[in-house]
């Protein structure tokens, strides 16, 4: 990664110090009468690479557009690298990228000017953003488009462009709702190469995901959400417990384990 915003002591390590990168406290979120999240607390260490997994309306995404700013909770705290996200939004976006689900871009720029545009709003030297970007662009497969506008982007060179740009200041925590998301196999390896990477400079990942099996490669440390609470969090081994998989688990974790899986649709797959 760009040698600017080092993280670490100067052997490349996490400092014994270091706060954690996220810390939640009592965070609540309701729309109406649905409560989207339900009192969270939660501690990610830093310069893990870490999995928020849930089924769909676990709360995820609204936990991490609580996290990172976008949405204001209706209680609770939370900091990032120290901060606290309320009340120092412009120290916490400084040492923040985020890459959300249904990410909207500039699309009447090309992916290069898009990224010479967040870099100059990051307050990056040109030079060093024209750096940055050619090799962030090679890296993700993106140099032969870079002159194309973002519209005509597949939903895989989204992906890679808005995790380029979310990469470019050299984040110390980067958060990814659904990354791999209707992403092709080709796209999914590139930016799992450049995930990897990043969190073995000393940076913390943390992202959503429903796909067990993503997660359980991925990822050292996990915490399950259901229902808009915390069912389980700790390293992975730790979660999995004495099941086979995370995906075993999982399913025990959020009580989806004796689900009926069909056996009542008898008709169905029948004669015709």
């Amino acid at each position: 990664m760009p040698e600017q915003g080092q993280r670490g002591d100067e052997a490349g390590g996490v400092p014994d110090a270091a706060p954690p990168a996220v810390r939640v406290e009592g965070l609540w979120k309701r729309f109406g009468e649905q409560t989207a999240v339900a009192g969270v607390d939660l501690v990610l260490p830093a310069g893990r690479f870490v999995g928020l997994v849930g089924p769909n309306g676990a709360g995820k995404t609204t936990t991490l557009s609580m996290v990172t700013g976008l949405l204001r909770p209706d209680q609770g705290r939370v900091e990032v690298a120290g901060h606290d996200v309320w009340r120092d939004p412009a120290a916490v976006k400084a040492r923040i990228g985020v890459l959300p689900e249904g990410l909207r871009l500039f699309e009447r720029l090309s992916g290069r000017e898009l990224l010479a545009y967040t870099g100059r709003l990051r307050g990056l030297p040109g030079a060093e953003v024209d750096k940055r970007a050619t090799q962030l662009l090679d890296v993700l497969d993106l140099a032969g488009s870079q002159h194309k506008l973002v519209i005509d982007y597949s939903t895989g060179m989204r992906k890679k462009i808005g995790l380029a740009a979310a990469l470019l200041h050299n984040p110390e925590v980067l958060f990814l709702d659904e990354p791999f998301e209707g992403v092709d196999p080709v796209s999914a390896q590139t930016i799992r190469g450049v995930l990897e990477r990043y969190t073995a400079s000393g940076a913390t990942v943390v992202f959503s995901s429903h796909v067990m099996e993503l997660v359980e490669s991925l990822c050292d440390w996990v915490a399950v959400m259901a229902a808009g609470r915390i069912r389980a969090h700790g390293p992975l081994a730790e979660v999995r417990g004495g099941a086979a998989t995370l995906q075993q688990a999982f399913l025990e974790l959020v009580g989806a384990s004796g689900r009926d899986t069909g056996e009542s649709l008898d008709w169905l797959g029948g004669a015709r």
